[in-house]
């Protein structure tokens, strides 16, 4: 059998040499985070559960028999376990979690107000389409596409200040429109 390249490590480590608690994340983090990630299939739920990994390594290192098993397999059966652990723990978060959404009150917009909020649009979009196709298509690039005068200035293969004339001239169609 070829000798353990982590025993040394593991024994350093059971008499608290922090060099070796350095040296071991080097040696092994990259296959333990592996093993979180594939468990746990989200990268930052995983790296928190790599530092605790290491945590419940360096307070269990005493623990490790090398005649029962390699270091690494050791390694990874406490990366596995915890990170099952975790996971078996999520329902119940996910469940906690949704209560206390459940019980945040709604500021949103009730019914009534949505409706008026949906016919205000389609008097908006009404305006918008009494306007000529080219300058309803700068104002829509404006102000719900969020593009630049330079952008819109380009799409629309016009010099920058004819934007400016467009886009001031065509709100003041919209809010003459509006006002009726």
């Amino acid at each position: 059998m070829t000798p353990d390249p982590l025993a040394d490590l593991m024994a350093r480590l059971a008499v608290q040499d922090r060099d070796a608690l350095r040296e071991l994340y080097d040696a092994a983090a990259g296959k333990l985070f592996a093993v979180t990630m594939r468990i746990l299939g989200d990268r930052a739920e995983a790296e928190d559960a790599l530092q605790e990994v290491f945590t419940r390594i360096w307070l269990r290192a005493n623990r490790y028999d090398p005649t029962r098993a390699r270091a690494m397999t050791w390694l990874i059966a406490i990366a596995r376990n915890h990170a099952i652990d975790r996971l078996r723990a999520r329902p119940e978060r996910t469940r906690a979690i949704d209560e206390a959404i459940a019980r945040v009150p709604d500021h949103g917009p009730g019914p009534e107000q949505q409706t008026v909020a949906a016919a205000e649009i389609r008097r908006i979009g009404d305006c918008i389409d009494t306007l000529e196709p080219e300058r309803a298509a700068a104002i829509k690039g404006a102000y719900l596409d969020g593009l630049s005068y330079a952008q819109l200035a380009q799409r629309h293969e016009i010099p920058l200040n004819t934007v400016r004339t467009w886009l001031r001239r065509s709100l003041i169609k919209l809010r003459e429109c509006l006002d009726r």
